[in-house]
This record gives structure tokens, C-alpha cells and sequence, in this order.
């Protein structure tokens, strides 16, 4: 990692930690639509991990690997996110939908059923199951960034500071609450997609599902963990 005059070598690292640069690349890039290039996410991890090494602080108690990791992940979502490619009607339904989700589930006591929901929005069970699927398009949210896309989160920017979300007890205890209260089918959705890093079409396969419900599912599952976290 450091030359022989004690200073980080620069080229090293970026040989040493490309493939993990490209693995980053292309877990998100299944997950995104077609028009997202996989070269341009590798371009953005690159960009993120040359910064990683000049920031790295190895007196921090970090060790390098998770810093360069998380800065990768971090220069790659902010890459997605300029690109801005849900249209704002969309977005604005989708607030909308989180809205009565919330209300129902504070009448209900309970998760409200995908009927109910569409209910409320006077839509039909296929209107609001296509809801769904477009508001889901490119999601690459992990449990952090579901907090980032709060509208009154104050939580700092992860490209400049990719550990503070992360070391946060106090966030991490409350998303995993609301997780633990999905039904059990979005749970386990989340699961294998967080956790054991499948792609929508293989948890398909797990549920016996297409891969549209499951992206359905992973956006219903994602807008139920936001209304109990935005206040």
C-alpha cells in the first residue's frame, strides 16, 4: 500500500482494488434500466476509490478496504442519482401513495393490504401494482440510503462522509424495526436482495413469482419502511 518513501501507492491500490470496483458495477447495474452503462458506474467507482485514497486517514481506526468500499458504493449512487431518470409525475404519485399508506396504517393498526392501498388512492389493484413497478424503476436504495432519501433526513452526504450513516446505532436500530414489521413476504424479499445479493429474477425463481412482482414488492416494501421512518 505505501511505497518505499512511505507515501500510499496510488497505482497499486487502483490495480488491487479494480475488481472490486467492477463487482460494485455490475450487482447494481442488473437492478437498473437499460440505458444505465456499466462503464459509466465503473468510471463514477473509480473516481470514488481515487478519492477514498486521498482521504483515507489511516489514524481513523477504519481500515482501508471498508472506506474504499463504501466511497465506491457512495460515488456510483450519487452517479444514479444526477441522472434523475423518474419522471416527476411519477415521483409525485409515489409520494402520494407513501402518504396513504401511512394514514392507512395508523387506522388499521396493522400493514395495510396492496388492495386497501389502491383503494385509498381510488385505483384499481393493476393501477396500483403498475404504480409500483415505475416507482421501483433503478431503486438502488440499501438500508442507509432508504434514510438519504428521506425529505427532512439532516444526515450528511455519504460521498463525504461514508461512515457516519453507517456507524449510526440509533438509524440502523429503527430500519431494522421497520423491517422486521414488513409482511413476511416483502421481508423476505428484502432479505435476499440486501443480504444474500440476489437479482430480482433470482428471487423470482425463490418465490415462484415473475420478476416484475418482485420488483412490486421490493418498491411496496421500501415505501412501508419509509412512512415509519419520516415523521
Amino acid at each position: 500500500m505505501y511505497t518505499a518513501q512511505g507515501t500510499i501507492n496510488r497505482n497499486s491500490l487502483v490495480e488491487q482494488y479494480y475488481p472490486m470496483v467492477r463487482r460494485q458495477a455490475l450487482s447494481l447495474r442488473v437492478r437498473l434500466p437499460a440505458g444505465v452503462d456499466t462503464d459509466d458506474l465503473i468510471q463514477a467507482g473509480l473516481e470514488g476509490l481515487l478519492s477514498s485514497i486521498d482521504r483515507f486517514d489511516p489514524e481513523a481506526g477504519v481500515a482501508f478496504s471498508t472506506f474504499a468500499h463504501q466511497r465506491v458504493r457512495g460515488a456510483m449512487i450519487d452517479e444514479l442519482r444526477s441522472r434523475d431518470w423518474i419522471p416527476r409525475s411519477v415521483r409525485r404519485s409515489g409520494r402520494e401513495l407513501e402518504q396513504a399508506m401511512r394514514r392507512l396504517e395508523q387506522q388499521l393498526g396493522r400493514a395495510p393490504e396492496e388492495r386497501e392501498i389502491a383503494g385509498a388512492l381510488e385505483m384499481t389493484l393493476d393501477e396500483y401494482q403498475q404504480l409500483l413497478q415505475d416507482t421501483n424503476s433503478g431503486l438502488v436504495l440499501s438500508y442507509d440510503e432508504v434514510v438519504l432519501d428521506q425529505p427532512n433526513a439532516e444526515t450528511p452526504d455519504t460521498t463525504d462522509d461514508p461512515d457516519t450513516l453507517v456507524g449510526s446505532a440509533q438509524l440502523k436500530q429503527q430500519l431494522m424495526g421497520a423491517i422486521d414489521g414488513l409482511p413476511e413476504r416483502e421481508k423476505l424479499v428484502m432479505t435476499l436482495y440486501y443480504q444474500e445479493e440476489l437479482n430480482l429474477k433470482e428471487i423470482g425463481a425463490v418465490l415462484d413469482v415473475t420478476e416484475s412482482r418482485v420488483s412490486q414488492l421490493h418498491s411496496q416494501a421500501i415505501k412501508r419502511i419509509r412512512t415509519r421512518l419520516v415523521k
